[in-house]
């Protein structure tokens, strides 16, 4: 059984989110916080190297502001998220220092993870972190981010972040106890595994109603997309246990795990196939399709049927099949605009290596 491998993973990403952090004043609770660094702890003692995204910065803001509910325009969430960053972080230093643990502070944006040098920084300081002994606590950086604040949400985060690294383990904690089948019905059950994410799945993972979040699980099923192809295995369980993450570890049937692909992407190809916001898309024929897919060809500029978006050379792209399915994404080596001309010299459009099929 494939949880059973989950007591020799070592690199531990756990992400909660804001409905396990906060009261129902959108304060942050701290019975319940010190209850999940609790958990923390024991896993950092246990010898594993934990790393915490955590939410509840714009929540935390709003308590303190006075908000009811969480605000709509841009400069109020970031006045919100930046009151609340503090708060958060003050509170995680006090409760893990009682643990005799040390905290770091890392606030993210897309384009730190984006930018490959920027990339490759922020992977080798959360390790020095880990190689340290301290607890990165890691989270969007709300306060200046436009895209992340808009489009972004920490189920993504820390999927990324468990790419980044990459982990052995990815846990998010949530307000239910995982992917649920029949959510609000009397025969209603956790689904304990999910080896791949069709369109059932997709059809029973709904937003969130809550006040303070953003997501709720269609991002966390967006978020398992990323760790499974990466080669990752991805737990969604319920925060508000005091056992969960000890559970998890020990094997047992807490939550919903989501199988992970059993080859692991490459670090690069991680890189290239998530940490993107592709500039234009490819359409290629079947044929093309098929040699990219099941032969490990190379995009040759006769397999394109149409090209959409402005791109240039070394841009990242999407690679849709002749009915809009992206499944592949890829590093160009000509513009958009050679492509649609036919100005391109007999070699590969997008190389193999630079080449990710999703």
């Amino acid at each position: 059984m494939y949880r059973d491998s989950f007591s020799s993973a070592v690199r531990i990403v756990v992400k909660l989110g804001t409905g396990v952090l906060t009261d129902s004043r959108k304060l942050i609770d701290p019975a319940q916080l010190e209850q999940l660094v609790a958990q923390l702890a024991a896993l950092r003692k246990a010898g594993k190297e934990v790393v915490l995204v955590t939410s509840g910065a714009v929540g935390a803001g709003m308590g303190a502001l006075g908000y009811e509910s969480r605000p709509t325009e841009l400069a109020e969430k970031q006045a919100c998220a930046a009151v609340g960053q503090s708060r958060l972080m003050a509170v995680y230093d006090k409760l893990f220092a009682a643990h005799g643990l040390v905290v770091a502070q890392v606030l993210l944006t897309h384009d730190d993870l984006e930018h490959h040098e920027r990339h490759l920084n922020a992977r080798s300081t959360l390790v020095t972190l880990l190689e340290r002994g301290v607890v990165p606590i890691i989270n969007e950086n709300d306060a200046v981010s436009f895209t992340e604040i808009k489009f972004g949400d920490n189920d993504m985060l820390s999927a990324l972040v468990a790419s980044l690294l990459p982990a052995d383990l990815l846990v998010i904690l949530t307000t239910v106890d995982g992917v649920i089948e029949n959510f609000g019905k009397p025969d209603a059950q956790v689904i304990p595994a999910i080896e791949h994410i069709d369109f059932h799945i997709e059809s029973i993972s709904g937003g969130t109603t809550s006040a303070t979040a953003v997501g709720g699980m269609k991002s966390k099923i967006d978020a398992a997309k990323i760790v499974m192809r990466s080669g990752i295995p991805l737990v969604i369980a319920s925060g508000q246990k005091k056992n969960t993450l000890a559970q998890i570890l020990a094997g047992a049937d807490e939550g919903t795990l989501f199988v992970p692909q059993p080859t692991r992407l490459q670090g690069r190809k991680r890189w290239i196939a998530f940490f993107h916001h592709p500039k234009g898309t490819l359409f290629v024929d079947d044929g093309a399709k098929k040699a990219l897919r099941e032969a490990g060809k190379s995009l040759l500029p006769p397999g394109v049927i149409r090209c959409e978006g402005e791109f240039a050379p070394d841009d990242v792209i999407r690679i849709c099949d002749a009915d809009g399915t992206e499944f592949a994404r890829g590093i160009a080596r000509f513009s958009s605009a050679a492509v649609r001309e036919k100005k391109l010299p007999k070699e590969e459009l997008v190389h193999r290596d630079d080449l990710v099929i999703l």
